[in-house]
C-alpha cells in the first residue's frame, strides 16, 4: 500500500487557519488594530470601502518594520511577541500566535507599506493569496499601512456567506467600539465612506461618552477595587437605567476584550431586587491581573480567557459593585427608626389610628349566626342546601357536646356526605359540558369524541395552559402559542396587502447607535411593508411616525428588538432552532415576540379558550417559525409510566 499522508502546503494551511481567525471584515480590523497597538502606535486610522469587502486599510504611526521583518511577518507562526513556551504566561501584548497576518493574506490581496524611525526609505510588499508578488523600496511615513483588498476572493464559499453591506458594517462598528473602549489612550478614527468617527485620546469615562454620545444618557457609577490579586476599574449604570435591549456590557482584562459568563453573573447578582428580570444593567469594567494567572491561548480569537483565581475574584467583583451602588444611593434604604416615629409630637397626629369596636361581655358570634341563618338551637340543623349538596347537617354544632356528639354523628354519615359531594361534582361537569366552546371542541383532536366532558382548560405556573382530549393531556406554552398566532396573522396581512399603517399624533423619538443605524438601512423596506415608518430627525435620533394599525405592543421596543437582531446577525434564535430565512419573516417574528403575551401573565378562561381555538385553526400549530415546540401531549400510557 502506497503512502497517503502528506504535508499540506503553507498556502492551504493558512486558508484552513483563516477559517477560525478571519470570519468577516470585522475580524481583519480587529487583528490589524491589535498589531498596531503592539507596535506602540498612538494614532490609528481605519478606511473601509463596501463595508470591507473591497478595501480595508489600517494606518498607524507605530515603530514600523524593517525589510526583512515585513517579509517574515506574513510567514506562518512568525511573531515578535514570544520566543519560548514560558512566554505564554507573561503576555503583555495582544498578539502572539503568529496566525493573523498569514491568514489574512491567504484569503485576500494585501499591500504593505512600512518604515522604521531610523530608516530613510520604507518597503512595499505585495502579496496575492499567500504568494509574494513583489517587494520594493518606497517612500512612506513612519509606521505601517496595510491594505486588504477583495476579502475571500479565492474562497468563493466563504465570500458567498458574507451578509449584506449594512450587516457587515454593523459588525465592523461593533468591533470598532470594543477596540476604542479598550484603547482609550490611543486616537482611533474610522471612515466607512458614509460616516466618519474620530475619537481622541481620553479617559475611560470620556471615551464611553464619546462612543455612545446621546445613546448613553445615564449616570455611570465608578467601581474601584485594588487588591494584590486583582485591580478593577470601571463603571456600572444606575439600576433605573437598566435596558431591555442592547445593554452595553464590556469586560476587559489586561487590555484585552473578553467574554466571561462567570463574572457577568457576579455583576448581575448585585442588581437582584433592583431591576426587573427582563432588563440588564450596562457595565464597563477593566481588570488588571498577573499575566501568569490567566490563560488566553484557548481560541484563535483570544476572546475566551481562563482565570486561575476565578472563585476568589467573584466576591471582589460583588463587593466592588455593591459598594458603588451603596455609596451612590442606588439601592433601596430601610428606615430602622419607623417604630419611634409615633413618639415625635409633630408626626403623631399624621399616623393612622387602629379602629376599635366595643362589644358586650356576653356577646357570642355563633348565636348571631344561628339566628341569621335560621338554625334551630335545639337540633343544631341548618337549612337545606339549594343544590341538594352538603348543607352543614348531620348533627354538628360547635357548642353541642352532649348526647351522640358531632364526631360520632359525622363518622356515621361520612358515606352519605361523600356520595352527595361526588354527585355535585358530576352535575357541575354535565352543566359545564353544555357551556364548552364549540369552536374549541372542534379544534383540538379528540375533543369532539364522547367521554370528554367538562375538560376545561387551566393555567399552570402562569406559563402553560393545560387541557385534555381523547388522546391525553395537552400542555401548551402560552407565549409560543400567541407568538405563532401573531406571526401568521402578520404574514397573512402582508401577503394579502391588507395591512394598514396608522400615523401617530405624537411621534416617539429613538436614539440609534452607529451599528443600529446600519441595521435600519437593511430592514427599512420590510418595516414599511409591515406598517412602521421612521423619519430622520437630527444627530442619531429618529422619529417613529407610523405604526401598524393593530399594534398592541411598544413600538419603540419592537423596533429596537428588530435592529438589535439584525446588527448581531442572529438569524438563529438558539442552537436547537432552525433559521428564519427571509428578512420579512425575521421582522415579522420579532414583531410578534414584542406583542406576544409573556410567561408569568395570568389569563382568564375566555383568553385561554380563544388562544387554543386560534392556535389549532392554523395549518401548522406544532412549532413556532424558529422551530420551537408549542405544545406536547401526554397520552394514557405516558401518564401510567409516570405514576408507576
Amino acid at each position: 500500500m502506497s503512502d497517503v499522508i502528506r504535508l499540506l502546503p503553507d498556502s492551504v494551511a493558512n486558508q484552513i487557519a483563516a477559517g477560525e481567525v478571519i470570519q468577516r471584515p470585522a475580524s481583519v480590523i480587529k487583528e490589524l488594530v491589535e498589531n498596531a497597538v503592539d507596535a506602540g502606535a498612538t494614532d490609528i486610522r481605519i478606511y473601509l470601502k463596501d463595508a470591507g469587502r473591497t478595501l480595508i486599510q489600517v494606518v498607524d504611526n507605530g515603530c514600523g518594520m524593517s525589510t526583512v521583518d515585513a517579509r517574515m511577518a506574513f510567514e506562518r507562526h512568525a511573531t515578535s511577541k514570544i520566543t519560548r513556551a514560558d512566554d505564554l504566561f507573561r503576555l503583555h501584548t495582544m498578539g502572539f500566535r503568529g496566525e493573523a497576518l498569514p491568514s489574512i493574506c491567504a484569503i485576500s490581496q494585501v499591500e504593505v507599506k512600512t518604515r522604521t524611525e531610523d530608516s530613510e526609505m520604507g518597503t512595499q510588499l505585495v502579496i496575492n493569496g499567500s504568494k509574494v508578488e513583489s517587494q520594493t523600496p518606497c517612500i512612506c511615513d513612519k509606521g505601517t499601512s496595510i491594505s486588504v483588498r477583495n476579502i475571500f476572493f479565492n474562497v468563493p464559499a466563504r465570500r458567498k456567506f458574507l451578509k449584506s453591506d449594512n450587516v457587515e458594517l454593523s459588525n465592523v462598528m461593533r468591533e470598532f467600539e470594543r477596540l476604542a473602549l479598550v484603547n482609550n489612550n490611543i486616537r482611533l478614527s474610522i471612515d466607512t465612506g458614509n460616516r466618519k468617527l474620530d475619537l481622541r485620546s481620553a479617559s475611560l469615562h470620556q471615551r464611553i461618552h464619546d462612543i455612545w454620545k446621546n445613546n448613553l444618557k445615564m449616570e455611570l457609577l465608578p467601581v474601584e477595587v485594588d487588591t494584590q490579586l486583582v485591580k478593577i476599574h470601571g463603571y456600572v449604570s444606575r439600576p433605573e437605567y437598566a435596558r431591555r435591549r442592547n445593554a452595553l456590557q464590556f469586560l476587559i482584562v489586561n487590555g484585552r476584550n473578553m467574554r466571561h459568563p462567570y463574572f457577568h453573573k457576579a455583576i448581575m447578582s448585585c442588581f437582584e431586587g433592583l431591576i426587573s428580570s427582563d432588563t440588564q444593567p450596562c457595565y464597563f469594567l477593566k481588570f488588571e491581573v498577573d499575566p501568569s494567572t490567566i490563560d488566553v491561548n484557548i481560541h484563535p480569537t483570544k476572546n475566551e480567557i481562563k482565570f486561575e483565581y476565578e472563585a476568589e475574584i467573584w466576591p471582589l467583583i460583588v463587593a466592588g459593585v455593591k459598594a458603588s451602588l451603596g455609596k451612590n444611593a442606588a439601592v433601596p434604604s430601610i428606615d430602622f427608626t419607623a417604630d419611634a416615629l409615633p413618639a415625635a409630637p409633630q408626626l403623631a397626629d399624621q399616623l393612622p389610628t387602629r379602629p376599635t369596636m366595643e362589644l358586650p361581655p356576653d356577646y357570642n358570634p355563633f348565636d348571631s349566626y344561628r339566628e341569621t341563618e335560621g338554625f334551630d338551637v335545639n337540633t343544631s340543623r341548618g337549612p337545606a342546601s339549594p343544590r341538594g349538596g352538603f348543607s352543614g347537617g348531620g348533627g354538628y354544632s360547635p357548642s353541642h357536646t352532649s348526647g351522640r356528639g358531632p364526631e360520632r354523628s359525622n363518622l356515621r354519615n361520612w358515606e352519605q356526605l361523600y356520595s352527595q359531594f361526588v354527585g355535585d361534582r358530576r352535575a357541575l361537569a354535565e352543566a359545564e359540558k353544555d357551556d364548552f366552546p364549540a369552536e374549541l371542541t372542534a379544534s383540538l383532536p379528540g375533543m369532539e369524541q364522547e367521554g370528554n366532558v367538562g375538560n376545561l382548560c387551566m393555567q399552570f405556573a402562569l406559563k402553560y395552559i393545560i387541557t385534555s382530549t381523547r388522546e391525553g393531556i395537552v400542555i401548551i406554552d402560552q407565549h409560543r402559542a400567541h407568538l405563532k398566532i401573531l406571526f401568521e396573522r402578520i404574514m397573512a396581512k402582508v401577503s394579502a396587502g391588507t395591512g394598514v399603517s396608522q400615523r401617530v399624533m405624537f411621534a416617539d423619538t429613538i436614539n440609534l447607535e452607529p451599528t443600529l443605524q446600519s441595521a435600519l438601512s437593511e430592514v427599512e423596506p420590510e418595516l414599511r411593508r409591515i406598517g412602521f415608518e421612521l423619519e430622520y430627525d437630527e444627530g442619531e435620533q429618529w422619529k417613529i411616525t407610523a405604526v401598524p394599525a393593530d399594534l398592541r405592543g411598544d413600538a419603540r421596543d419592537i423596533i429596537l428588538r428588530i435592529l438589535d437582531s439584525v446588527s448581531e446577525d442572529s438569524a438563529n434564535y438558539g442552537s436547537d432552532q432552525r433559521p428564519v430565512e427571509s428578512m420579512l419573516e425575521r421582522v415579522a417574528l420579532l414583531m410578534a415576540r414584542g406583542e406576544a403575551i409573556t410567561r408569568g401573565r395570568r389569563l382568564t378562561n375566555e383568553e385561554m379558550e380563544t388562544l387554543i381555538s386560534e392556535l389549532f385553526a392554523l395549518p401548522d400549530p406544532a412549532y413556532t417559525p424558529a422551530g420551537n415546540k408549542i405544545y406536547t401531549t401526554l397520552d394514557e400510557q405516558a401518564i401510567f409510566r409516570l405514576l408507576n
